[in-house]
């Protein structure tokens, strides 16, 4: 089952919740495939974060937001073994702030990848485009929660 909570209306950038959406999956090891309901979910989620994007006047973060929220939700799906993930995003006065909670402590912390590695790019890209974006990123909760922070304007053209 999907819980989600939009506020529709398009006031000027400020403190609220952009979007709050939780959803059920069948917890996963690492070491098996999610299920292909669960791996939809995480496209939900981007189509669900684009649109509120647009409605929130953020449409020009919407390449690199989509990609760290996607980041972020497979490897909660692929990786906590937690059988509910949510997402939230607010919008602060000038920054994005994008979490996912799983509710399983653990770090997450970024690797870089050998080229040949099959898996294992996310958190390096999510670290990446972060910082492209001039943000901060981590965890919280003993690792329950990851966080992310873009400031809304920071002139990096896509």
């Amino acid at each position: 089952m999907t819980t989600i909570a939009v506020d529709l209306r398009r006031p000027g950038l400020h403190r609220r919740d952009a979007m709050t959406a939780s959803f059920a999956v069948v917890p996963c090891d690492g070491e098996r495939l999610p299920r292909d309901e669960d791996a939809q979910r995480v496209r939900d989620m981007r189509r669900l974060v684009a649109a509120r994007l647009e409605q929130c006047g953020l449409e020009a973060m919407t390449d690199d937001v989509l990609v760290m929220v996607s980041e972020l939700l497979t490897n909660a799906l692929v990786h906590s073994g937690s059988g509910e993930i949510s997402l939230s995003l607010v919008v602060l006065a000038n920054d994005l702030r994008i979490e996912v909670r799983d509710g399983m402590p653990g770090v997450a912390e970024p690797k870089r990848p050998e080229p040949s590695d099959e898996s294992g790019r996310g958190l390096w890209l999510l670290d990446a485009l972060v910082k492209e974006r001039r943000g901060t990123w981590g965890t919280y909760d003993a690792g329950a929660c990851t966080w992310c922070e873009l400031p809304v304007a920071t002139g990096v053209q896509r």
